[in-house]
């Protein structure tokens, strides 16, 4: 099988560069490969990649003075490097089947050798403000994804706290596995990734004790709130990524996520922020893992909060879902702060790294 992924790889390799322009060096030229040592994964930039509204992109640009390009044809933005070409800062798309499909065709990108890369998410997302307050910053020790049964509420018993139940279950919060998702076997997705444990402590560790911008959003959104969490200033946590294709909101919706969490993972986890990438990224490095591309024990996860899950006392979910990110600026900051140490602390050191986390 292995030798089949290796072919599959020539193959889908020799069709992106067809579509590529010359290449970007005389290296990519002379057909050998760069070894990179760290991938950095955004999901969304906002019109230019520096000097205006910023996405998750544009802080990776202008933080880290990227001017060179490389063409990425079967992406959806190019990808910058750095000089040395030792990172490369990636922009995936939005939702789990852009996100899935750009990390799988980088995977495969025989321009680039990426068995030893180090891979780090960094983005926004929604947080729990039982677990901290906008503007904090979250490392992943569990994905769950959101492959579920439905029933609109309006039709489903009125015991139900809401109409998310497991594919292999009959009722929510009720935990039926088989090996698959389904008892004969026909549908076979993953429900939950596992971060490398080790690797997450070391980010945390190396990461809590930062200094978090704050700002006089953060003040007025904290004094909304009445959790203790959400009163605290930011910090740096680590709980459960629940990755869904929906834009879900609200107190319902925010219990659903920390039951649905919870019981995936067995009670390993807690549900901390919500996004719509990290499962397809996941179940795409694990697939990367197994053709021997990419080794999915090296991927790190942060997300920082722009926004809560739920409404803050006063509104209806439907406000709160329209209203404005109150702490996007200050997230897409300390988002890039936290993963920054994190990310040049592995380059910057790469003989301690290069071999795994010691």
């Amino acid at each position: 099988m292995r030798s089949l992924f290796r072919s599959s790889a020539a193959l889908f390799g020799a069709a992106l560069l067809a579509g590529c322009a010359t290449p970007s060096t005389p290296q990519q030229a002379t057909g050998k490969p760069w070894g990179i040592r760290a991938v950095v994964l955004t999901t969304y930039e906002i019109g230019q990649d520096s000097g205006d509204r910023a996405g998750e992109f544009q802080p990776w640009v202008e933080g880290e003075k990227l001017s060179e390009k490389v063409a990425f044809p079967a992406g959806v933005h190019d990808i910058y490097t750095d000089p040395a070409h030792h990172i490369l800062y990636v922009v995936t798309g939005t939702t789990l089947s852009p996100a899935a499909s750009s990390v799988m065709a980088l995977g495969f990108d025989p321009r680039f050798d990426l068995s030893k890369a180090y891979w780090v998410v960094s983005a926004i997302s929604g947080f729990d403000q039982q677990v901290a307050s906008v503007g904090s910053v979250s490392w992943a020790d569990y994905v769950v994804s959101d492959i579920s049964k439905y029933i609109d509420p309006r039709e489903a018993p009125k015991s139900w706290p809401y109409g998310y139940y497991m594919i292999t279950a009959e009722k929510p919060n009720q935990y039926i596995t088989s090996g698959s998702d389904s008892p004969d076997g026909s549908i076979d997705h993953a429900m939950s990734y596992k971060l490398n444990p080790a690797l997450v402590k070391w980010a945390y560790d190396l990461t809590k004790d930062l200094a978090l911008e704050d700002s006089p959003a953060l003040q007025a959104e904290r004094k909304r709130r009445v959790t203790k969490a959400a009163k605290q200033m930011p910090s740096v946590v680590v709980g459960g990524d629940f990755a869904a294709d929906a834009f879900w909101h609200g107190k319902i919706m925010t219990q659903y996520a920390r039951d649905w969490v919870k019981m995936l993972t067995q009670n390993q986890s807690q549900f901390v922020e919500s996004n719509m990438e990290d499962a397809g990224i996941m179940e795409a490095m694990k697939r990367l893992t197994h053709a021997g591309r990419a080794d999915i024990n090296r991927v790190l996860i942060s997300r920082s909060a722009s926004n809560y899950t739920e409404q803050a006392p006063g509104q209806t979910a439907v406000q709160s879902a329209n209203d404005t990110f109150s702490g996007e600026a200050q997230a897409l900051e300390n988002g890039y702060r936290v993963a920054a140490k994190v990310l040049h602390e592995i380059v910057d050191n790469w003989p301690r790294f290069e071999n795994g986390v010691q």
